[in-house]
């Protein structure tokens, strides 16, 4: 029929299937080798910038230590090891000082102090750029003017800021399982950890140097009448500004009182034997440069600790006997089924020590390293 048309076939008829589509332009498929070295190239890159990020960062620690130790030995004192060791990778970049010494300061400490330890490590760790820290292993050994305190622990450790070109002005730092050797024996501090800021622009009434610390688990080389374990002594203090320069620590302290300073003992709790006690204070020195204040007790089984003085003979029956009169009349529970707490006033004066106005001890005198410096002969 006209109008018509048949599909043309070709010499062996229609096709038996369509034809396949073309794919879009200018996009193709990776072959599974190709995506391997595009992988393996990308491991390689990153493995190269990772290494220059390490090595950048142990020679900004090196350069920093450097520059820490010239600035000491500028001042006087001197630092000691062998070759300094770059490590840590990958994680971290340190620099281990071997055999560290630090000693110096007999202008500010009669006989001056001297610190070694087996090694020094200085730590950064990549994720934390901004943190150092410092820890020391072995045996170590301190010497404060003529006295000799050899020690080590498990773990001692510190944590301080890192800013370019400023000094650390605060910290952390950790003491875990701590030998001390002292003249009456060994003795060990089970966990320790302090923490401290301070600010140089402090005026009068502002905190210039803040401290926190948590001491558990001490065991003394001697027993007392409470005995040898102090379960904990927890302390919050803030030393107030403004904190004034110089060399001198004579003249340094007797500026600081003329400007008002003072140290707040915020709070200061003792867990020990067979009672806990908690201390505020407001301290500060007198013309003689000797500490004087006021502040409060409380404290909680007052008449156990009165039954182990008698029973260690450090006080008589009858005066335990007195005190438990003045414990009966001021001790009240701070709640219902509690253990009654006494709280009295605490004075400093004259180095004298009273509590409720009674003279329970005289405390031996602050001497300060060497006479003030244009004030005369001195306090």
């Amino acid at each position: 029929m006209r109008g018509v048309s048949e599909p043309p076939t070709g010499p062996s008829g229609p096709p038996s299937r369509p034809l396949p589509r073309a794919g879009r332009p200018g996009r193709r498929r990776l072959s599974g080798g190709r995506v391997a070295a595009i992988a393996l190239g990308a491991i390689v890159l990153l493995a190269a910038a990772h290494t220059l990020l390490w090595n950048l960062m142990g020679s900004r620690l090196q350069a920093g230590y450097d520059a820490w130790a010239a600035a000491r030995r500028a001042q006087g004192w001197r630092i000691e090891h062998e070759a300094p060791q770059r490590g840590g990778w990958p994680l971290s970049a340190t620099l281990r000082l071997p055999e560290f010494r630090f000693s110096g300061g007999g202008a500010t400490v009669p006989g001056g102090i001297d610190w070694s330890a087996r090694a020094v490590v200085l730590r950064v760790a990549l994720h934390r750029p901004g943190e150092l820290r410092v820890s020391a292993g072995g045996p170590q050994r301190l010497r404060v003017g003529q006295a000799e305190i050899p020690f080590a622990a498990d773990r001692l450790t510190a944590r301080l800021p890192l800013q370019a070109n400023v000094p650390p002005k605060g910290g952390e730092f950790e003491a875990l399982r701590l030998r001390i050797g002292t003249a009456a024996g060994g003795m060990e501090v089970g966990a320790a950890a302090l923490a401290f800021d301070s600010r140089m622009s402090a005026i009068e009434g502002e905190p210039a140097i803040s401290l926190e610390g948590l001491v558990e688990n001490v065991t003394l080389p001697v027993a007392t009448p409470l005995g040898n374990a102090v379960r904990s002594l927890r302390i919050d203090a803030a030393l107030t500004g403004p904190l004034p320069g110089g060399r001198n620590p004579t003249n340094r302290a007797a500026t600081w009182r003329d400007a008002g300073g003072t140290l707040e003992i915020r709070r200061l709790d003792l867990d020990y034997g067979p009672a806990t006690a908690q201390v505020a204070a407001t301290l500060a020195l007198d013309e003689a440069l000797q500490p004087m204040g006021a502040g409060t007790l409380k404290l909680t089984g007052a008449e156990a600790v009165l039954d182990a003085l008698v029973s260690g003979g450090a006080v008589t029956a009858r005066n335990a006997g007195l005190a438990r009169r003045v414990v009966g009349l001021l001790a009240r529970p701070l709640a219902e089924g509690e253990p009654p707490v006494l709280e009295v006033p605490l004075t400093l004066e004259a180095r004298g020590l009273a509590v409720a106005r009674i003279p329970v001890a005289r405390l031996p005198p602050l001497v300060w390293p060497g006479p003030a410096e244009g004030r005369g002969p001195g306090p």
